[in-house]
């Protein structure tokens, strides 16, 4: 008996010592050398992990931005050009700046101006909403209100205004990160730059019915009249599927589609108050 249970304990301890043997050659064959610098990178990136960059962490954005030394579009949103420029000083290299940018609303539809056709009793989420039905209102295209953009951000730079029923964008907490855009089930939320001054001019509806279907489901909705079209010298605006969209690159703040435009779907921010004209009799 004695003998029997001394073979099995010797018989197992050869085993686990072959085991081992074979699992430290794998690992000395397989064995593959990180590059230090990653993790000098990481330790100047804000380390978010937010996903912005278009990875699924901050080290596997490193990593790429690491091997890649030819590739000129990876950019951290959170740490933005200081992180970036920080980051191209460990690798010796020069880094590009990108503009700073910003999550903008494409809706300007408020509770106020778009009638509530019924009322939803289920589950508080913007996406279970948009699959269920069309939403509250005659709108299939508007803001849904129920603030799944705010739960997605990270940075608490998104709150629902308690009287419009519309998220509100803090610019100054705003990383462009762009959670709040993926995680809009109508797609109103678009990142874009934020401009001189942090002045910028886009147009908040994305409603692509025609424009008496959408007039009548919301005033302030874009109906593709092609005035601010005509009216911009820059050719920055364009219409698809009855819809104007700026092109924020084209754009010169000029404001000539602001004053033509006659829902008011065009809205202009941090731009200050135009002069009262006055007149002389």
């Amino acid at each position: 008996m004695i003998s029997t249970l001394l073979y099995t304990v010797l018989i197992l301890s050869l085993l686990g010592g072959l085991l081992a043997v074979v699992l430290y050659v794998v690992a000395q064959k397989f064995n593959v050398q990180e590059d230090p610098r990653i993790d000098e990178v990481l330790e100047v990136l804000p380390g978010a992990n937010c996903g912005g960059c278009g990875y699924a962490g901050c080290r596997a954005f490193v990593e790429a931005f690491v091997n890649n030394p030819e590739r000129t579009d990876l950019f951290c949103p959170v740490g933005g050009n200081k992180a970036m420029q920080m980051a191209a000083m460990v690798l010796g290299r020069d880094t590009l700046e990108q503009a700073p940018k910003v999550a903008v609303v494409r809706c300007n539809g408020s509770c106020q101006v778009r009638p509530q056709l019924n009322v939803y009793d289920g589950s508080p989420s913007c996406a279970v909403v948009a699959d269920l039905y069309g939403g509250e209102t005659a709108c299939s295209f508007g803001c849904l209100g129920l603030g799944d953009c705010v739960q997605s951000c990270a940075f608490d730079a998104l709150t629902i205004d308690p009287e419009t029923c519309l998220p509100v964008v803090d610019e100054d907490k705003c990383t462009s990160c762009g959670a709040c855009v993926k995680a809009c089930p109508r797609g109103i939320i678009e990142i874009r730059p934020k401009g001189p001054k942090n002045r910028r001019i886009f147009v908040s509806c994305m409603n692509k019915d025609k424009g008496a279907l959408t007039r009548k489901a919301c005033p302030v909705g874009c109906i593709g009249c092609g005035l601010c079209v005509k009216a911009c010298p820059f050719d920055a605006i364009t219409i698809t599927n009855n819809l104007a969209y700026i092109d924020p690159d084209a754009c010169r703040l000029c404001r000539k589609c602001v004053a033509v435009c006659p829902t008011h779907s065009i809205l202009e921010i941090n731009f200050p108050p135009k002069k009262q004209e006055v007149v002389h009799e």
